[in-house]
């Protein structure tokens, strides 16, 4: 362990995952901010909207009616020579991702041709199903479903195109296996949603610049939210964690009667943030590798499992409509990788805010985004513990428990422990809150034009880039998951461990900590604004 203190502050800038969700993210986020001198660079990105078969006004058919939703362009930033695109968007998208990411796999030391390849098939994959499950019998909301000409529809939003690359990759995953190990080099969930988390947080200092155009009044009403969710997340996150990691090491070791080092590894896995937890207590405690790679996909299973059970029941039994914020800051402590919990916060958002819209009839509509947010934080200030509890515990490994005299902790292992993408995520944040406070706060002119503008060049990147990230988290973490592995034997008791621990402890605890935290927080109604 005393080679750790000769790592720089700076190691692995160029050569891990976190910080290339940090290039990727906060690269593209300023990029986005030329437009304010007029400079528009990210208009070409792609998005779906909802369609149906039948002949678009002015439009020649089914067929070309299909392309034109696959290519639709916001009307926001679909000026000029980008409101011409059309379906092209969708390989401009493709181009200029496919390079970016594949930098990040050169330097990250990839096999660049699998990469190359791998990319390819899963973003036009990822892009079929986000197409399809834009379909209006998917995504139309009932009060919309008179616009498509349909008496049904599932009314499930966007959140249809996630169940649907999640289940494609699904079905790669653990029926062609072979092709899914193809495809493993460039699916990434991990890589994926981090960088979709720093698109997050683009879209929380957004979320003030475009409700104030709506009015001064909403605008600070979002920023007041978003930081009542900063705090009251981090809150609750020491709240639980100073109960899950101690539940979860006392039901494996006492109920279980598992290994020490297992059940700190269980401990962090369930109780923290899955695989990266697992994995850094593995290497504090000195677990044999398999522990930490067995956990690591009881981590991945579960997470997909919870991902497909949680933001239902917390849509339709509890809490519901009632208190979403309680439902999101849940989700978060509950769900063990970021991946499937940003995943499973988006479809949260999706499912609370249609069913608002339905049961009221359109007289309540939330704006989008703020609940993921509520479970992104929570598990935000979870990922910021990884680096802190494998620091402490293994100067208790060293220390106390193994007693190994001359071993040194370097304090520097908390800062390469720290995820490093949740520092993109809070400068695009606080970057756009910054700019919101500026002129344009007071309604003078000049600063409304400026906001105008801000708000050109950031649409396509917290809706359009972070969208798109989230649907490659979906249809990779599907091409990874093998439910098979559950079978194996040698997972024995550790599937109970997970079991017990996460139904029976986890999500109980993180119902009830979310409640004493978020309870009563209320959500800006928007609906005289998108009539």
């Amino acid at each position: 362990m005393t080679d750790l203190s000769n790592r720089k502050w700076y190691t692995g800038m160029l050569t891990q995952e976190d910080w290339w969700a940090v290039w990727l993210g906060l690269g593209f986020f300023f990029i986005s901010l030329l437009n304010i001198w007029g400079i528009d660079l990210v208009g070409w990105v792609t998005y779906p909207t909802k369609w149906v078969f039948h002949v678009p006004e002015g439009g020649k058919g089914a067929i070309s009616h299909a392309f034109y939703a696959l290519g639709k362009k916001y009307s926001l930033t679909a000026k000029g020579f980008y409101s011409k695109l059309g379906w092209w968007s969708v390989i401009w998208t493709y181009v200029i991702f496919g390079i970016a990411t594949t930098i990040g796999a050169i330097c990250m030391k990839w096999d660049i041709k699998r990469f190359v390849a791998g990319w390819t098939i899963i973003y036009f994959l990822t892009i079929a199903t986000w197409f399809v499950g834009h379909h209006a019998f998917f995504a139309a909301t009932k009060v919309n479903w008179h616009k498509y000409g349909l008496n049904f529809a599932l009314s499930l939003g966007g959140g249809a195109s996630f169940i649907l690359a999640l289940i494609v990759g699904l079905i790669i995953g653990n029926f062609f296996k072979g092709f899914a190990n193809y495809l493993s080099e460039a699916a990434k969930p991990e890589w994926y949603i981090k960088t979709a988390i720093v698109y997050l947080g683009a879209k929380l200092g957004y979320l003030p610049i475009k409700l104030s155009g709506f009015s001064q009044k909403l605008g600070k009403v979002a920023t007041k939210l978003t930081f009542e969710l900063f705090i009251a997340g981090a809150a609750a996150t020491v709240v639980a964690y100073m109960i899950f990691w101690p539940g979860i090491y006392v039901i494996a070791r006492k109920i279980f009667k598992l290994p020490r080092k297992t059940a700190a590894v269980l401990g962090s896995g369930i109780s923290i943030c899955g695989v990266s937890a697992a994995v850094a207590t593995g290497g504090a405690v000195r677990a044999r590798p398999v522990v930490s790679i067995m956990v690591s996909a009881l981590v991945v299973v579960w997470a997909v499992i919870e991902l497909i059970i949680l933001p239902g029941f917390f849509t339709h039994i509890w809490p519901g409509t009632k208190d979403p914020l309680v439902a999101g800051a849940a989700m978060g402590m509950s769900v063990k990788t970021d991946g499937a919990d940003a995943a499973a916060g988006e479809l949260l958002d999706i499912f609370l805010r249609n069913k608002v819209q339905v049961e009221t009839n359109g007289q309540v509509v939330w704006p989008e985004g703020i609940i993921t947010a509520s479970a992104v934080m929570t598990k935000i200030w979870i990922d910021v513990f990884i680096g802190i509890w494998a620091f402490i515990l293994a100067m208790v490994w060293v220390y106390k428990v193994e007693r190994r005299p001359g071993e040194y902790v370097p304090p520097s292992e908390v800062w390469h422990r720290f995820p490093k993408f949740v520092i993109g995520y809070f400068v695009a944040w606080l970057v756009l809150l910054a700019i919101f406070f500026g002129p344009g706060h007071k309604g003078a002119p000049e600063g409304m034009a400026l906001l105008k503008s801000v708000k050109a060049g950031v649409v396509p990147v917290e809706k359009g880039m972070r969208k798109l990230f989230f649907m490659l988290t979906f249809m990779s973490l599907g091409i990874i998951t093998d439910f098979r592995k559950l079978k194996e034997c040698q997972f024995g008791k550790m599937v109970w461990v997970y079991f017990v621990g996460l139904f029976l402890f986890i999500i109980p605890v993180a119902i009830i900590v979310a409640y004493i935290f978020h309870h009563g927080m209320q959500l800006p109604n928007i609906a005289q604004y998108v009539q």
